[in-house]
This record gives C-alpha cells, structure tokens and sequence, in this order.
C-alpha cells in the first residue's frame, strides 16, 4: 500500500450527554484543535448538538449492537478499522472521576489516551480525579463554562427556556418531545 504513512488521529467523545448542552461543544471543538484530530467520533444521541463541528463524524455502532453496549466495545471496533491509528477518548472532569467505574475500565486505559476538559478554576489539575496513575492523561484548555445538563434538565422540567445552553437542533427536539417534563 503507498501513501500517507502517518497515523491518523481518531478521537471519540464520551459521556452521558443527557443533554448534550453548549459546554460538549466548547469541549469538542477544544479537543478537535488543541489534539490535531483528524476526526472526532460523536454518538448518534449526540449527533444534532454537534451537527454544524468541523472534523466530527456520527458513530451508529452503538444503537446496532444487540444487548448493552459499551465504550470499549465502540474503540475496539474503532481500532479493528483503523489499526495505528491513535485513540483519544474525550470527556469532561465529572466522566474522568468515575472512569473506574466503567465497564473493562482497566483495557480503556490501556488502549486510548484519556482526555479531559481542565476547568479554570479546578485547584486539584487531575490528582484529585479518579483517573488511575496509569492512564496516559491530556488535558484540553477550556473557557469556563457554566452549563451542566442537570441545569438544562431542571430548566426543561420547570418550562423555562433553554435555549441558551444548548445548540438550536437539541433545544427543538428537547421542546418537540416535552423531554424532561414532569409526567
């Protein structure tokens, strides 16, 4: 094979993104420059907050796996279809202190390089994470940004507009689908 022999620059944005709000974009946006990604994975859930980035590229795998699926499963998969290329997990602070809960957390670390939103006013840097001292750890220069999705949820529920804190395609399919609301 001839061509380019430089390894390509995969990375995947992980998280709960429930809702996905104007911080995951800050921070996918930070990690497409700050990394040189060459593309930056983004699950389907995600796909209207993250339809107008540059670089991003919707990764289905996850909604055609029968049963629970999981992160490793999806870099695995990622790994198997591009072999050399690196891996870049990106993820905010509050996913980086629970990564050893996730499911083969340990083969997470071992196969991507974690990186992590750094909040300007987060004294500790990442000592005091959960991140494991074995994870190869990156962190990603962010604005301070005070959107959370526990904001944006309460904000939905009670009927106030959200339209602030998150991109235009998720605040319509949020009000669309009376998301969030009390039943």
């Amino acid at each position: 094979m001839t061509g380019d022999t430089t390894a390509r620059r995969l990375g995947v944005f992980g998280g709960a993104f429930d809702p996905p709000h104007a911080a995951h974009v800050a921070l996918a946006r930070a990690a497409v420059e700050q990394l040189a990604l060459d593309e930056l994975r983004v699950f389907a859930m995600a796909k209207l907050a993250f339809a107008d980035l540059s670089r991003t590229a919707v990764d289905e795998r996850e909604l055609h796996r029968p049963g629970p699926t999981y992160t490793i499963d999806t870099l695995r998969e990622l790994k198997a279809g591009h072999p050399g290329a690196a891996l870049f997990l990106v993820m905010g602070e509050d996913q980086a202190d629970s990564l050893t809960r996730w499911h083969e957390w340990r083969a997470i670390v071992d196969s991507v390089v974690i990186c992590v939103a750094a909040r300007p006013l987060a004294q500790h840097g990442m000592a005091g994470t959960g991140l494991p001292a074995e994870a190869e750890v990156r962190l990603l220069q962010l604005p301070p940004m005070p959107e959370s999705a526990t904001e944006v949820r309460q904000r939905a529920a009670a009927g106030e507009g959200i339209d602030h804190l998150v991109p235009p395609g998720v605040a319509s399919y949020i009000e669309r689908h009376h998301l969030y609301r009390p039943t």
